[in-house]
């Protein structure tokens, strides 16, 4: 690993010990992982590392990030949050995340207080300024730090320290809330985040690891997206009726792939790089 990697690496170990103590917002990804593990490193039981559980956390997402806890001992509290009643988040807007962010910090800021913990923080990194982050609001709000982004460490950073510290994270791809599968202006419903991890798991059994099922209601429509590489794999007469199959069995009335292939943020609005 190089050593200004190396010497990041140093710089996110001396940044989690002036905390003291520290609260892991923690999904299993490949962020908060490397988060969580450092911290714990560094701080030993004067860390916690904290899952929000919800529909919009895919089940085996949950249970890969309960593993991983488990096998680098770290302490892991599950938190049950309940932003699918709140009608401002339903509704999707293009700030949903932060009625997300909102709801979870809201729950953390009294569990730190309880359990003794000076900080809470989360894995925002130097890689995600300038894209559309409306949950950064909510931690701003909440006084939430990003140790990942105050060590200077960019998402290349966090796979190449990963990848070091051998996690099975290193290599995973990113894995946003089932809720950003919906347009914003759809509703979004537990049944709907439901179809979509489906779907999704289907897929990713049949080796599409890197796919969005974007769910559209008029349908219900759902819109495949595959790495451009794996499109010609998808187009399969066998394959794509195997999935066709299982799709309407799930509830799609329509089943669509999008031919310019999986790209992140692709339900963003244009006007989030401004």
């Amino acid at each position: 690993m190089p050593n200004i990697t190396l010497n990041k690496l140093d710089s996110l170990r001396a940044v989690l010990r002036g905390y003291g103590s520290c609260l892991v917002a923690y999904s299993g990804g490949v962020d908060s992982a490397l988060l969580a593990v450092v911290a714990h490193e560094q701080l030993g039981d004067r860390m916690l590392a904290v899952i929000a559980d919800s529909p919009s956390l895919p089940r085996r997402e949950l249970s890969e990030a309960k593993l991983l806890a488990v096998e680098h001992a770290i302490p892991l509290h599950i938190l049950h949050t309940s932003e699918f009643d709140n009608s401002e988040y339903q509704s999707n807007p293009v700030n949903r995340c932060f009625y997300c962010k909102h709801e979870l910090f809201s729950h953390l800021k009294p569990l730190a207080i309880d359990r003794k913990m000076s900080v809470i923080a989360y894995g925002e990194n130097v890689s995600d300024l300038g894209d559309w982050r409306p949950g950064a609001e909510a931690a701003s709000k909440f006084e939430v730090r990003a140790p990942l982004k105050e060590a200077d460490l960019t998402k290349d950073n966090i796979r190449e320290i990963s990848s070091y510290l051998r996690l099975p994270t290193a290599d995973k791809p990113q894995t946003p809330c089932l809720s950003s599968r919906i347009p914003y202006g759809q509703k979004v419903t537990p049944e709907k985040v439901g179809m979509i991890e489906e779907a999704e798991l289907f897929l990713r059994d049949l080796g599409f690891n890197e796919v969005r099922v974007r769910h559209h209601d008029s349908g219900p429509v759902a819109k495949i997206e595959v790495v451009p590489e794996q499109l010609s794999q998808l187009r399969e007469e066998e394959t794509f009726q195997a999935v066709l199959a299982s799709f309407t069995r799930i509830g799609y009335s329509e089943v669509q792939v999008d031919e310019k292939g999986y790209r992140r943020g692709s339900l963003n609005p244009s006007e989030k790089m401004n």
